[in-house]
């Protein structure tokens, strides 16, 4: 991340680690250890681990904080399920003790193959409506309409299901366009990985014709003047100080406010639906 303060040819060796991202390397380097077919969606920070269970694929998403392994993983799945180690409010926060008493001496690598090894001998239950469109944009991909998210394959309705929301009305006069399928998405994202789509020119419309409108991002950030050059160093150097930098940005809040009012509603027209 160090696009905002870029470092010059001249800048010297890498300063060496801390304790504590030692620690973390050593976590991650655990993570992969154990698990070959990790994807890596954001270094150090995002990892996704699809397995199978039932002919239903499921991604396991890994988020690590700043302050990891201090602060607890935040450990979720895609698409939402029924479990006794997930949530039941929304179908995608593991709340397996596993992860809740997540501390400095655990091994990630071996926390996450057990939470595998309880799917696969209890296996979860997609929730009715799970197939429902998610608007997140997967790490490394164009904004929408661009699809292809390879992580995680699309799972097609049941019969019978109907849909979750009123289809466009086409104007009159105008040829009726085949939207592409929507495909499933990862629960969390960060800077990169806004969790509702940016209008373009091309496209101003998400899905049912609705809009998003982003909030305004500044062209300077006055926080930055009021730190000292030891902190704009540290920011420059280390991608975890940048990043919470970013993830206090009142931009960023709004946006992830929006994202879980988004999915609240969501889950609840799904409810709605199921209930009929």
């Amino acid at each position: 991340m160090n696009w905002i303060f870029p470092q010059s040819k001249g800048s010297g060796s890498i300063p060496p680690l801390n304790s504590l991202q030692k620690q973390r390397q050593r976590q991650i380097e655990s993570l992969k250890a154990a698990h070959s077919n990790l994807a890596e969606i954001q270094k150090d920070v995002e990892y996704r681990l699809p397995f199978t269970v039932n002919n239903s694929t499921i991604t396991v998403n890994i988020l690590l904080p700043p302050q990891f392994p201090q602060e607890k993983p935040v450990v979720s799945v895609f698409p939402p399920v029924g479990h006794h180690l997930i949530d039941s409010n929304n179908g995608t926060m593991v709340t397996s003790p596993l992860i809740t008493n997540f501390g400095m001496h655990s091994d990630l690598g071996k926390v996450i193959q057990s939470l595998l090894d309880e799917f696969w001998k209890s296996p979860p239950a997609l929730m009715s409506g799970s197939t429902f469109p998610y608007m997140y944009k997967p790490s490394g991909m164009p904004p929408y309409p661009t699809q292809g998210f390879h992580f995680v394959p699309a799972f097609p309705p049941q019969d019978g299901q109907r849909p979750i929301g009123p289809a466009p009305v086409p104007h009159a006069g105008v040829e009726p366009q085949q939207a592409p399928p929507r495909p499933a998405a990862p629960a969390f994202g960060l800077i990169t990985d806004l969790p509702l789509p940016v209008p373009t020119a091309d496209s101003q419309y998400g899905l049912n014709g609705h809009i998003y409108k982003m909030p305004e991002i500044p062209d300077t950030f006055p926080e930055l003047s009021e730190m000292s050059v030891s902190q704009l160093k540290d920011m420059s150097d280390q991608d975890d100080v940048l990043l919470e930098f970013f993830m206090c940005l009142p931009q960023l809040k709004q946006v992830t406010s929006d994202k879980e009012e988004l999915v609240n509603n969501i889950v609840e027209i799904a409810s709605e639906f199921s209930a009929d």
